[in-house]
């Protein structure tokens, strides 16, 4: 008894760190946020505001897409594109319904990596031949409302398929 006591006390600990984590992250992102502007911000603003992006892709048309994780503390992965012109030409959230919607049978994982950014976590189970990467998100702004997007992959890194659930590291029930 005493010992699942003690889980349930890292548990809730780690859970409140999350928390925490989050709420810091989100507010300075927010803070950079709302001092950018698609078409007048720089790259240069950018990288002030964001930092040094974690990934870079090639985009459309000379564009660059710079990829700001917020893995596995944080519910986003931004994304801003940076136009061939430096300037700021989008900055988005890609965990979302309409990014996972995109996720279809047999897209290679780099491409799914590209869409979705950084997971959170990847769990490979080598009986199943599979391997899971997740994702934590958010369907609205309430801590009740965290989701774990997974996508699993054969194991020629190809996805068989996708789920979403209740974020387990966040389940007060357990």
């Amino acid at each position: 008894m005493a010992s699942k006591t003690r889980t349930g006390g890292k548990a809730l600990r780690w859970a409140v760190a999350v928390l925490l984590g989050t709420l810091i992250l989100s507010a300075c992102d927010q803070r950079a946020i709302s001092e950018l502007e698609e078409g007048v911000s720089t790259e240069a603003d950018v990288r002030e505001k964001f930092g040094a992006p974690e990934a870079v892709w090639d985009g459309p048309d000379g564009a660059q897409i710079y990829e700001y994780n917020r893995q596995p503390e944080g519910y986003q992965n931004w994304q801003i594109t940076i136009g061939p012109d430096g300037k700021m030409a989008a900055l988005r959230q890609v965990l979302n319904p309409r990014s996972f919607a995109q996720i279809q049978p047999g897209m290679p994982m780099e491409t799914v990596r590209k869409l979705l950014g950084k997971p959170m976590k990847i769990t490979p189970y080598a009986l199943k031949k599979e391997t899971h990467y997740d994702w934590r998100w958010r369907n609205g702004p309430n801590t009740s409302d965290s989701q774990v997007f997974t996508v699993i992959f054969d194991t020629n890194l190809k996805v068989v398929s996708t789920q979403t659930g209740p974020d387990p590291d966040l389940d007060r029930s357990r």
